[in-house]
């Protein structure tokens, strides 16, 4: 056995034994979400009433709302919105700063990031929508869940700290999630979301993070490394680092907001120290603007 069959082998082990936990995670929390078809904003096959329009030739008296009518001199028919399967995409960085928790009470980004992943494909799944993570067929059916956490799972570590989407898996007319902590380099973020709108994709960016990032804590002589061992900064006094990090760091937010907001996209944080249902719930409700 050659060491990258090794390697492999010991990856793909490594996945199937964390399978069952992450799916019972997500399952739990794709509970608190209620999911239903998101509407298509027109008038067409569907349960949810969309506008009342006067009636016109090829209109039945069936069709006709005779209570709305009863309020005016004129007939009216009661639309209602159009609804069939659209199609998410999920993208889950990656990144070695994603394997990052400041404690051992809290998950780290990327156990985070992926159940929130596969919670909202459970719940886009039983609302009758396509899902799959980008760079992979879309399905329907709840079904899919199981082999989308194997793909979350069985996902290969980048070699840096952080990672990027591909633009060239881009398909036109679909909604894409991206959940990273967009702590490393996010010159691609414009125009990636840049060439997603042009295709006509819509979609968020959910930033997750670590309390001590959120509000670096830290005091006296550190070592700051990152995970993949590419930075190292020795600081005899880390809480004179504070002020400027947290600046920087409110500078980047804006700097993701502007190039969402730019894009027709959304823009929000997430702290691991935080239940992951409110995200979720955002997430999902986001999606169907």
């Amino acid at each position: 056995m050659t060491a990258t069959t090794a390697h492999l082998r010991a990856g793909a082990e490594a996945a199937s034994a964390d399978l069952p936990g992450l799916i019972l995670s997500a399952e739990r929390l794709a509970a608190m979400v209620a999911p239903g078809a998101h509407g298509l904003r027109r008038a067409g096959m569907g349960e949810d009433f969309w506008q009342y329009r006067p009636a016109g030739i090829g209109d039945s008296a069936r069709a006709i709302d005779w209570r709305r009518s009863a309020r005016s001199d004129a007939q009216f028919v009661r639309d209602r919105e159009a609804q069939s399967a659209q199609t998410a995409r999920l993208w889950v960085s990656s990144g070695q700063g994603m394997s990052y928790s400041g404690s051992e009470l809290r998950p780290t980004k990327l156990a985070r990031a992926r159940v929130l992943a596969l919670a909202l494909a459970m719940v886009l799944l039983r609302g009758g929508e396509k899902v799959g993570l980008l760079g992979h067929p879309a399905r329907l059916g709840r079904a899919q869940s199981g082999p989308l956490a194997e793909q979350l799972l069985r996902r290969p570590m980048a070699t840096g700290d952080g990672d990027a989407p591909k633009a060239d898996e881009l398909r036109p007319n679909q909604r894409l999630v991206i959940l990273s902590d967009f702590l490393t380099d996010i010159d691609w973020v414009a125009p990636f979301l840049a060439r997603a709108a042009a295709l006509g994709v819509s979609g968020v960016l959910l930033q997750v993070l670590d309390p001590d990032e959120e509000t670096f804590p830290f005091d006296g002589a550190v070592t700051f490394r990152s995970p993949s061992g590419g930075l190292r900064h020795d600081s005899h006094d880390a809480a004179g680092l504070r002020e400027a990090y947290l600046m920087r760091l409110a500078e980047r937010r804006d700097r993701l907001r502007r190039a969402a907001e730019t894009a027709g996209w959304y823009f929000t944080c997430h702290s691991t120290d935080q239940a992951p249902a409110h995200a979720l719930g955002w997430l999902y409700q986001t999606l169907g603007r």
